[in-house]
């Protein structure tokens, strides 16, 4: 018996053995992923039926390394219900495509099974979760894991070995259409989001491939896969923090980003993907380059093959749908690559098979155990829904209605009663019923009240409609309060011409504004719905605007025009429900915002973490600061905050990390949950510091009068600096600290490094 057929052998000596008996096309083929997976079947009815382009990429690389997206269902993939993989079909397809590789492959190598995973799984009947800025707001890793490890469990059952999970990219600038894929706007909380990200999908067994790697989120005025025109330490302190933490949490793959970071494309960057995560971080998995971004190296090689060699030599290892990988033979040939280097690509690949047992039991059960994972059997996205929202203001306290009196509540708006304006962009098609829109929640929560709700569209998301205006505003005189629901869509169900990557290419008309590739050089709300907030609140009743959407909107005319406001990152499917619990009071909101927005788009940036060294957002024809900033957030209560213990000074060896210990109260009528957040200035040292910068956070709740003592660390990594040789160093000098929740500035102070 061959070594590697031997269970009794590690996955490393098994995979060793293996790739000593592999021909240079085999090994080759186990590096591509050039196949759409959801172009290599066919369905008629029940009969599916496995393509010849899919049978002839076996049989060139006797064998295949790794399928992307089998189970893709979407616009672009073009798999629906009629002709994608729901049921029993989807293991029952799954096993077939695998054993045709196996009884196809000369040494009986099994293929990998990559999937889209950005905020669940983006197949037909997949778990979905509010999106990545959504699970940013509630400032709660825990809730996130959970959400996430319920995604891992379908995963699984479905055979998924490698899911893609959107984890590293930080948001710098809203403008960008993938603004609704990051944690947010700071490096701390993306990171512990991420760690949780990671550690839920993996708890099932399914391996992360972690992207984008890296600073996709920095880039040059919003537009998607543009430069990172940053320096290293920039580079160090904002972008990098959540590509330690997957590293940390164990993630088993990283995925390169499309951007360049100071003129080296990520794909090219051997710093980055072997010197740093391998080198310094100690990753050992293996490096997947994103969708043909491996081609687009041609941009400076001039030439495919070249690419191919550049981007195996930086430390990709995996390719996806792109030609210059499968050109790596003929740069062996041309001595662009060493065959140690190819070979160490495929060890890495080979390994990861033999760990997840694809070679001893490559088929799953085929049944539809998988479908049960439903938000009312699972309702951990609704929890993540629940405490994603962020009440920006309540004037007079408007919120919550009082439903013991009679209340005429009106509900207009563009996402009132749209379900895919709720889902984010790398959505599937959803079943008729399984989400809650807000007009659903709250004419179910208004049910056997005194509160009655009626409904006028008002307009549509991106066209012209005076007389739908018309409509809402008389429906409005006889309300007694409006809930004008607003805001964006990334939903790729209206139309649309896509790239070879999925990102949309154009739009016959506007059908989106936020998604890959739908970047906002206004920050406006689309269409005619900023005329239909201002002809709303010009009748004189009370309008609280929530708004849905993927990113920062400029809110100046929002709020001007505005009682109350309840921001709302795509909520996911039971958002709807989640929104008419919080107006209603069932909840209190509990969210902070992931993320600073600005009151108009001239102000960009307006990140809280700005450098100390000039004066952020100082115009002489703007406010100094937007009015809603990062952290931000109200709810139905009040808390007070008391200094038990302030941190003491820390002497520069010895100490690994300093404690404030506070008591907070929940002084109001209403339990509700506090994010107590702390923040360091360090106003001494070697080079610029950032005004403010997040050291640690936590969340609890309370019930009204309780009150309870927590700790907040600051560890000694967050006093260090990059000085000018980009080491990190701990200095002598004076840090202030600023303990902060809900936009407000409780209790601040001061200690030294000795």
């Amino acid at each position: 018996m061959e070594a590697y057929r031997d269970k009794s052998l590690s996955p490393r000596q098994r995979a060793e053995d293996l790739l000593g008996r592999m021909t240079v096309p085999e090994k080759v083929g186990q590096l591509t992923q050039r196949l759409y997976g959801f172009g290599v079947y066919q369905r008629q009815g029940e009969e599916i039926r496995l393509v010849d382009a899919f049978k002839e990429e076996v049989a060139r690389y006797s064998g295949l390394g790794t399928i992307y997206g089998l189970y893709r269902a979407d616009p672009w993939s073009g798999k629906n219900f009629d002709t994608g993989l729901d049921g029993v079909l989807a293991p029952k397809v799954r096993n077939q495509v695998q054993r045709y590789v196996l009884e196809h492959s000369r040494l009986g190598i099994p293929v990998l099974m990559s999937t889209e995973c950005p905020h669940g799984h983006q197949a037909l009947d997949g778990y979905l979760l509010p999106v990545n800025l959504a699970a940013g707001a509630t400032f709660s890793p825990a809730l996130l894991e959970a959400a996430c490890a319920v995604s891992g469990r379908q995963l699984r059952e479905m055979g998924v070995d490698l899911a893609l999970v959107s984890a590293l990219d930080v948001l710098r600038d809203p403008r960008w259409g993938r603004s609704e894929e990051c944690f947010g706007e700071d490096p701390l909380l993306a990171s512990r989001m991420a760690r949780a990200a990671v550690r839920g999908v993996q708890s099932q067994g399914v391996d992360v491939v972690a992207k984008h790697l890296c600073a996709q989120g920095e880039t040059t005025g919003g537009v998607n896969a543009s430069a990172a025109r940053i320096g290293p330490r920039e580079l160090r302190e904002i972008h990098l923090p959540p590509v330690k933490a997957c590293v940390e949490a164990g993630a088993r793959g990283f995925m390169a980003a499309y951007n360049e970071i100071d003129g080296i494309y990520c794909h090219a960057n051997r710093w980055l993907l072997t010197d740093l995560l391998r080198g310094e971080y100690g990753f050992e998995g293996f490096v997947m380059s994103d969708g043909v971004a491996i081609d687009q190296l041609d941009a400076v090689t001039g030439d495919r093959t070249v690419s191919g060699a550049l981007a195996l030599n930086a430390g990709v290892d995996m390719g996806l749908w792109d030609t210059g990988f499968a050109k790596l033979e003929e740069a062996l040939e041309k001595g662009l690559v060493s065959m140690e280097r190819l070979d160490e690509a495929v060890l890495r690949i080979l390994e990861i098979k033999f760990r997840r047992g694809l070679f001893d039991e490559p088929f799953v059960p085929e049944n539809n155990h998988w479908q049960v994972y439903t938000p009312e059997a699972f309702p951990q996205t609704e929890r993540l829904a629940d405490e994603s929202a962020v009440l920006l203001k309540n004037e007079t306290n408007l919120l919550p209605f009082d439903e013991s009196k009679p209340l005429r509540v009106l509900v207009t708006g563009p996402n009132a009663d749209a379900i895919y304006n709720q889902l984010g962009d790398y959505t599937p098609p959803v079943r008729p019923g399984s989400g809650v829109t807000v007009l659903q929640g709250l004419r179910e929560r208004a049910r056997d009240t005194k509160i009655s709700v009626t409904y006028a569209p008002g307009c549509p998301s991106f066209a012209r409609e005076p007389l739908m205006i018309e409509g809402a505003v008389e429906r409005a005189w006889e309300a007694d309060v409006i809930v004008a629901v607003l805001g964006g869509t990334s939903s790729r169900f209206a139309g649309g011409e896509f790239m070879s990557n999925g990102a949309l290419k154009t739009q016959d008309m506007a059908t989106m504004d936020c998604g890959e590739n739908v970047d906002s050089s206004l920050l406006a709300l689309p269409g005619d719905q900023l005329r239909l907030l201002e002809r709303l609140h010009r009748t004189g009743k009370p309008v609280v605007t929530v708004l849905i959407g993927g990113r920062p909107y400029a809110m100046g005319k929002i709020d001007r025009c505005s009682q109350g406001i309840l921001c709302c990152f795509y909520p996911g499917p039971m958002g709807g429900r989640s929104v008419a619990k919080l107006l209603f009071g069932d909840l209190a909101p509990a969210g902070r915002l992931p993320a600073s927005l600005p009151d108009r788009v001239g102000q960009l940036p307006v990140y809280y973490n700005f450098k100390d060294s000039y004066r952020g957002m100082s115009y002489y024809d703007s406010k100094a600061r937007p009015k809603y900033s990062f952290g931000c957030g109200l709810t139905y209560t009040q808390f007070a905050y008391r200094l038990e213990e302030a941190p003491g000074d820390l002497p520069r060896e010895g100490a690994e990390a300093l404690h404030l210990r506070v008591t907070v109260q929940n002084t109001g009528a209403r339990g509700a949950h506090a994010v107590p957040q702390l923040y360091l200035h360090r106003t001494q040292g070697a080079v610029t510091s950032r005004v403010r910068a997040l050291c640690d956070f936590t969340k609890l709740y309370l019930e009204p009068g309780q009150e309870e003592t927590l700790t907040l660390t600051i560890p000694r990594e967050a006093l260090c600096q990059w000085n000018w040789a980009m080491e990190q160093e701990l200095l002598p000098g004076k840090v202030e600290w600023f303990l902060a929740d809900g936009g407000k500035e409780w209790l601040k102070g001061s200690f030294q490094v000795k």
